[in-house]
């Protein structure tokens, strides 16, 4: 525990990672191009097999990948600004923080990596999905076998976070946060959700409010956003403020 805490830190510090974005995701969305190809393989298979049922839901599961694919690219996009940008005066260097496996979290790191600047990646041991991505800056990739420690390191440093869709992992840390700010363990910071239709659709926050679990107040926490852009000018528009108020 104290090895996976300190170590990351010491590393952080001699890299002079003061302040990141978080990114978060799922690790099953591919790139546009790699769903366009796994439909068009798919299609081409029915072709023969045209009365195989399984091969009718993995399409139906392609055209939802395919669908998806979008985020991959907005988060790319965000990394990219985020790296750019926050170079630009008054506003900190910004570094990228992902959980370092594949998915949007390649799409983040890929961003930064682009615009020439260094981003970190916390991976964790699991069984499957999640291999270091090959766009975290080598020195500042990680790997943690603990969740909690793995989840302190994202938020230590973290000035904006942003999610994308994702499963069980991205809830877990999405609600996480969300708490966090909630109990004042944390000072509060843009949570950025990409998707509207998306998290309303799996998650029915008016329900808790109805049912008393939560108060209005506490929706407050987050924003959901449409774009990259729309989503960088919020960060940046807060972290000015930030900075005029001290």
């Amino acid at each position: 525990l104290m090895l996976e805490l300190s170590k990351p830190e010491l590393i952080l510090n001699e890299h002079g990672i003061n302040d990141t974005v978080v990114i978060f995701g799922s690790a099953r969305t591919t790139s546009p191009e790699q769903a366009e190809q796994e439909r068009a393989d798919i299609e081409a298979a029915l072709k023969t097999q045209a009365n195989d049922s399984a091969l009718r839901r993995r399409l139906a599961r392609a055209k939802n990948r395919q669908k998806q694919a979008r985020y991959y690219q907005q988060a790319t996009q965000l990394a990219e600004l985020i790296t750019r940008e926050s170079r630009l005066p008054g506003v900190p260097t910004l570094h990228v923080v992902t959980g370092g496996g594949p998915g949007i979290m390649q799409a983040a790191n890929k961003g930064a990596s682009d615009a020439k600047g260094k981003s970190v990646g916390l991976n964790i041991t699991i069984p499957r999905e999640q291999e270091p991505n090959p766009f975290i800056t080598p020195e500042l990739c990680f790997n943690f076998h603990y969740f909690a420690i793995r989840k302190m390191h994202f938020l230590m440093r973290a000035k904006a976070l942003a999610v994308f869709p994702g499963g069980f992992g991205t809830l877990d840390e999405l609600f996480e946060t969300l708490t966090l700010v909630q109990t004042r363990k944390i000072k509060a910071f843009p949570i950025l959700l990409f998707g509207k239709d998306y998290w309303q659709n799996i998650i029915n926050f008016e329900a808790l409010i109805e049912h008393g679990m939560i108060d209005e107040e506490d929706l407050k926490s987050f924003r959901y956003v449409d774009t990259s852009e729309q989503a960088w000018h919020i960060i940046r528009d807060n972290l000015q403020a930030d900075g005029n108020d001290r």
